[in-house]
């Protein structure tokens, strides 16, 4: 048996959680103060045979299955909540997971949770407000304001909980959000932002930085703490992109409007998203002091250290 305090980590294969994980298991010695218990549905599959060969235990439970929770969080003195919400597009559901989550938590005694949510766009944007279409019959950006909806569960529950909100993944930019190459050869953003700038962050810090709120002990219990890595105008990333690559990289601006009649799963969402990111960009990035993410995690990278860690990567998926 251990002594050091069992953080149960959900999404421990995914970004957020993964980072998390990641980070716990890097620290070495008799120092260390926590131990990872990832959380999977398969624990079978490589990424979690990879935590458990770098030290987690691994266990399996399903967010959907309320029962299988409790195990996961047996003898925990704390955990990383986090819910996907593009596995299946539903608010409701992940709102349901949310709720099984603080549950399990309050049932098993957890002394600290992290609870990852984000902001509620209708705050920004009402429902009639027709700048941007209502999603799921009462939502502006559903995987928003589903997880804001969310967050009275924990505090209902008596869970004492952190309600971490992060921002726009870098990683982005290897997948779903890659620039697309032009007939002119270059490659081209296709961002609905204008001039307005992007919260970003790399997905590591966010678990980084819930390491470190786990480390501070009950100092941002029942605190709210929203993270950035840096806010830049897409130009400026396209720029940062070229400079990093050796070759040009262009923003090419859409409107909302144009962005959502693309079609594609999520257009409506990702395009609601970026527009809410856009119109209501002073209060978003006013809530991420890049200082005070630093002073929790001072390992923050800005865009430019994510990009020079990247650049073989970013070149991969970009082929």
């Amino acid at each position: 048996m251990t002594d050091k305090k069992i953080i149960t980590v959900f999404g421990a294969t995914g970004r957020q959680g993964g980072g998390l994980a990641r980070a716990v298991l890097e620290e070495r010695g008799g120092d260390a103060e926590f131990t990872v218990r990832a959380v999977t549905r398969n624990p079978d599959a490589e990424p979690a045979q990879e935590l458990m060969r770098l030290g987690a235990e691994v266990v399996r439970a399903d967010m959907d299955d309320e029962a299988s929770l409790a195990p996961a969080f047996e003898h925990a003195y704390g955990a990383f909540l986090v819910t996907n919400f593009w596995e299946h597009m539903s608010a409701e559901r992940e709102k349901t997971q949310a709720r099984s989550l603080a549950r399990a938590a309050s049932r098993a005694g957890v002394q600290h949770a992290i609870w990852s949510t984000l902001e509620d766009t209708r705050e920004c944007v009402h429902l009639d407000d027709e700048r941007m279409p209502t999603l799921q019959e009462r939502y502006k950006v559903p995987h928003f304001d589903g997880k804001a909806e969310a967050d009275h569960y924990f505090t209902d529950e008596g869970v004492p909980t952190t309600f971490l909100r992060p921002t726009f993944y870098w990683e982005n930019l290897l997948g779903a959000f890659a620039p697309q190459r032009g007939a002119d050869g270059a490659f081209r953003l296709t961002y609905p932002m204008g001039e307005s700038r992007l919260s970003g962050i790399a997905a590591d810090d966010i678990g980084k930085t819930a390491q470190a709120i786990f480390r501070r002990g009950t100092d941002l219990i029942s605190a709210t703490v929203s993270i950035a890595g840096e806010h830049l105008r897409i130009a400026d990333m396209a720029a940062a992109l070229t400079k990093t690559l050796g070759e040009p990289v262009r923003y090419h601006p859409l409107s909302p409007d144009e962005w959502r009649a693309q079609g594609f799963p999520g257009a409506d969402e990702t395009g609601n998203m970026f527009q809410y990111y856009a119109d209501c960009e002073h209060r978003f990035v006013a809530a991420r002091d890049l200082d005070a993410v630093r002073d929790l995690n001072p390992a923050l990278q800005d865009f430019a250290t994510w990009l020079a860690a990247h650049h073989d990567h970013l070149r991969t998926a970009w082929a």
